[in-house]
Formats: C-alpha cells, sequence, structure tokens
C-alpha cells in the first residue's frame, strides 16, 4: 500500500492530491508542482474526475474513501465539516456547538485549520459569526471564490462576500 501523488490545475490553483490504493489523504493548494507518483491509484485518478465534475458545476458530494491522521477531537471536527450542506455556510460558534461544547470556538478553528483535505472536507464552509470571511489555509480569495462558485451551482446566484 503506497502512497502516490497527483496535480490537478485547478480554476483555484493547484491541488496536490496524495492518497493509496485504498483513499485519499491529501487535497492541499501548493504553488508549484513537485515529481509525481508513476502509478496513480484508481482512487486517484477517481478523485481527479469528481473534482472535475465539482469544478465544472456537475458535482456537490464526493464519494471516495478518505484518511486523514489527527486527534479525536480533530476527527470530529472534520466529520462535522462533511454535513455542512452544499451551497452553505456555518459559523465557528456554530461548529463549536455540533461538537458539543458552545466555548470551544477556537479550539474548533484550529482544527478546521489542520484539514488536509481541501474541498472535499469542506473547511471553507465556516465563516466569522458576522458572516465575515476569516482564516482559510488556501487563501481568503480561495475561500470566497469556492463559496461563491457553490452559492451560484446550487441557488443560480452570486454570494455577498
Amino acid at each position: 500500500m503506497s502512497d502516490s501523488t497527483t496535480y490537478y490545475h485547478s480554476p483555484v490553483g493547484i491541488l496536490k492530491i496524495s492518497g493509496t490504493d485504498q483513499y485519499i489523504s491529501e487535497i492541499t493548494f501548493k504553488e508549484k508542482v513537485e515529481p509525481v507518483s508513476e502509478h496513480l491509484s484508481p482512487i486517484l485518478i477517481n478523485c481527479v474526475e469528481q473534482l472535475i465534475q465539482y469544478f465544472n458545476g456537475e458535482r456537490r458530494q464526493f464519494d471516495f474513501p478518505l484518511n486523514q491522521q489527527g486527534t479525536p477531537f480533530q476527527q470530529d471536527v472534520w466529520n462535522h465539516l462533511l454535513t455542512i450542506p452544499f451551497g452553505r455556510t456555518i459559523s465557528y460558534l456554530d461548529l463549536a456547538k455540533k461538537t458539543g461544547d458552545t466555548k470551544a470556538t477556537r479550539a474548533v478553528a484550529n482544527a478546521n485549520g489542520k484539514n488536509n483535505i481541501a474541498i472535499v472536507i469542506p473547511c471553507h464552509r465556516v465563516i466569522g459569526s458576522n458572516r465575515e470571511l476569516t482564516g482559510y489555509a488556501g487563501g481568503l480569495w480561495r475561500k470566497k471564490w469556492l463559496l461563491e462558485h457553490e452559492a451560484k451551482v446550487a441557488h443560480g446566484v452570486q454570494t455577498l462576500f
């Protein structure tokens, strides 16, 4: 079970996609392409195909296996991220409430920032309580683009960010 890596030149920049024959373990934003694996697992190929569909407005959910290393709390936060509907946003406070601790807003934001499976585990759908865009490892311009893309696909409208 060896890791393999490829890159996808998406509308929001270069995405590094890594995984094994069983799962995807990383989708991160990169500035440049590094050497890639000779063998691409069917899951890696499927992941790229589904990302292309997402960016073309043809896919709202992903259905390949994921495996991301993290603490039990981080895993809980990431699992809650997967429940945020396409084209919707929630606040960090709302996400903290989902984990059962309204005082965990900062910890939730921290776990959100540790997510290494961008777009698929939709950390970009979490915004500030004041509806402001805040914090995104890929840069706020990418977060804005992703939210506007999803709003347009889901509702036929642009968001007001």
